[in-house]
């Protein structure tokens, strides 16, 4: 695989439309198919649902529960398709999993009020790692939208304490439209980082620490895609087309940088 090709793929979907993310990734694994794992392991995309066989349980679709073609459901630890010799968590890895899971599960009720979960770990040499994943769309109609929270975390154990490692990302899709305003379409994502040591007692304490990592990293990226993004957008739009008359928005102007050069006399 030629790394110059694997830039260009890169640069060219960060240039494309976001909402057209899966569409465009897919036709660059069919023009160059050797560069097909590296793409789907390094470009973050919406999470795509599947119904559990044996459960009958919804969950969520990515490239840490994927083997080949195949997708482990966190529900009954099995691939569908069926897998020769795939990997799976460890006895332990894989309680922690189903104990993750189900917290992730109260947590998406009180914070999304429905939607679909997922929760895969996985084992390292000196701990483990896992993703929690969080979808959350709109029905259908003249405006749609969609959220996905992918939190990809390492968890390395230390005498009494684990060094966490937390990357998320959150891809925010947005549309609207009809005859009279025409369409606007508004994607993004965004990808944020942290590591912090914290306390450990047991399993259990790994289940609180992750649990509390998400939890805020989650209210941080709302909150700067509310008021960085969005009121950027407002800020730029004002610019552009002011509600009130031009001379009544200067003249508001003027007065409050006149009583700003009062207060510092």
């Amino acid at each position: 695989m030629s790394s110059d090709q694997f830039d260009s793929a890169l640069d060219l979907l960060r240039r494309l439309p976001p909402h057209s993310t899966t569409a465009n990734l897919n036709r660059i694994c069919a023009l160059a198919p050797d560069l097909t794992e590296e793409l789907l392991s390094s470009v973050d995309q919406p999470l795509q649902t599947r119904q559990c066989k044996k459960t009958k349980r919804d969950y969520l679709l990515c490239d840490y529960n994927r083997d080949g073609d195949s997708y482990r459901s966190p529900w009954s630890n099995e691939f569908y398709p069926e897998v020769e010799d795939a990997e799976m968590p460890s006895e332990r890895v894989r309680k922690m999993e189903m104990r993750m899971g189900e917290a992730v599960e109260v947590y998406r009720e009180l914070y999304y009020e429905g939607g679909v979960s997922s929760v895969y770990f996985w084992d390292l040499d000196d701990g483990f790692a896992g993703v929690v994943l969080l979808k959350k769309t709109t029905p259908k109609s003249n405006s749609e939208g969609g959220w996905d929270s992918i939190h990809v975390f390492e968890a390395i154990d230390r005498a009494r304490t684990a060094h966490y490692k937390l990357t998320s990302t959150v891809i925010l899709r947005l549309s609207t439209g009809n005859q009279a305003l025409g369409e606007m379409d508004l994607s993004g994502n965004m990808t944020r980082q942290v590591e912090q040591d914290m306390p450990v007692q047991d399993d259990a304490s790994h289940i609180v620490n992750v649990g509390k990592l998400v939890e805020d990293m989650e209210l941080k990226m709302r909150n700067l895609l509310q008021e960085v993004y969005f009121g950027k957008a407002k800020d730029i739009v004002g610019d552009l087309r002011s509600i009130q008359p031009l001379t009544e928005a200067n003249k508001d102007k003027a007065t409050h940088q006149e009583m700003i050069n009062s207060m510092k006399r």
